[in-house]
């Protein structure tokens, strides 16, 4: 299947991989969709400026409503399922809200989709179901471990949406995607935090723990692969992880940082900013096997490259204003 000239649907296409996503599959000649958060001000999110926002049909709406996901489905060939609650620290405060959009709102596009005949679903996953590594590199056939509210909720997500492939034939893939990084990303993220606070002159950077390892990919290099997943007849009623099989620390991640800015701020541990000891996930490294098996895909991009170009979008003062590098938004 090649989503050119495709009716494409792509939910959370406000955020930061969702917007990105929407982009290149404009490129690619596909017809798309872009479901955004409802809101009154009518905004759509990080589509709001994009240079192909004119060429999208732009839907606001609410993934927890399964009337409103059925109309949203209707006509539309492949759906990639990106809209979720995604900040680990908000899901220790509320829960509830991860069930209802990260479960119920899989369960409402998964039946909308059965019920349009939709061609396929890529319904986007997490390297966080892992929990710690039990053993590296991390392969699809690694036990998930809930250790956050979040992962729960996407365990629960995926599940859901696995057994629409299992009980009802729906042409679905799970993507599991390690963790994206680029130009858009929340500073909720660790490496907006880092360039943020360094391009804001702070001589101290406020950080949790520094010695977690985590798998960094591009973004470009996430929604390629989100595409070829739809793309391969390969990939119907699999998982698939997303990930570059190379791992750093974090407190490794800010001195690359630092010195790629040519700062000579230190770091300083902030209580706040910590998980709770047994819900911090340790280390994170992909074996993305599957992924090249199945859609010969493998991302390109470096750490060194992408952070210098997520670097110099973040230094843009147009791009740096909408952030705050005082304080901790969870």
């Amino acid at each position: 299947m090649n989503t050119s000239g495709q009716k494409v649907l792509v939910t959370g296409a406000d955020g930061f991989i969702g917007s990105h996503l929407t982009e290149l599959l404009i490129e690619k000649g596909a017809d798309v969709r872009a479901l955004c958060l409802y809101n009154s001000f009518g905004t759509k999110g990080w589509l709001e400026n994009s240079p192909c926002v004119s060429q999208v049909e732009v839907v606001l709406g609410d993934v927890r409503d399964p009337y409103f996901c059925i109309g949203l489905l209707k006509e539309i060939d492949v759906v990639f399922h990106l809209a979720a609650l995604i900040a680990i620290p908000y899901s220790y405060t509320a829960p509830e809200g991860y069930a209802e959009t990260n479960v119920k709102g899989t369960l409402n596009i998964c039946r909308a989709a059965l019920e349009a005949g939709v061609g396929k679903l890529v319904h986007t996953s997490t390297s966080e179901v892992y929990g710690s590594a039990l053993y590296v590199p991390i392969d699809e056939r690694h036990p998930l471990q809930p250790q956050s509210p979040y992962s729960a909720s996407k365990i629960g997500a995926d599940a859901m949406a696995r057994s629409f492939y299992y009980a009802f034939n729906l042409p679905i893939a799970v993507a599991r995607p390690f963790n994206t990084y680029g130009p858009r990303q929340s500073a909720r993220a660790v490496i907006p935090t880092i360039i943020v606070q360094l391009a804001n002159g702070m001589r101290e950077v406020n950080l949790g723990d520094l010695t977690p390892t985590r798998d960094f990919t591009y973004v470009r290099d996430t929604c390629e692969a989100l595409v070829r997943i739809a793309e391969s007849e390969k990939t119907v009623g699999e998982e698939i992880n997303i990930g570059t099989n190379r791992e750093i620390s974090i407190g490794e991640l800010f001195e690359s940082i630092q010195t790629l800015m040519g700062s000579e701020a230190t770091v300083t541990q902030e209580q706040r900013r910590l998980r709770p000891e047994r819900s911090e996930v340790k280390r994170l490294k992909c074996d993305n096997t599957k992924l090249r098996a199945l859609t010969g895909f493998s991302p390109p991009t470096d750490l060194e490259q992408g952070l210098r170009m997520t670097i110099e979008w973040f230094q843009n003062p147009q791009n740096l204003c909408k952030y705050k590098a005082a304080g901790y938004v969870i």
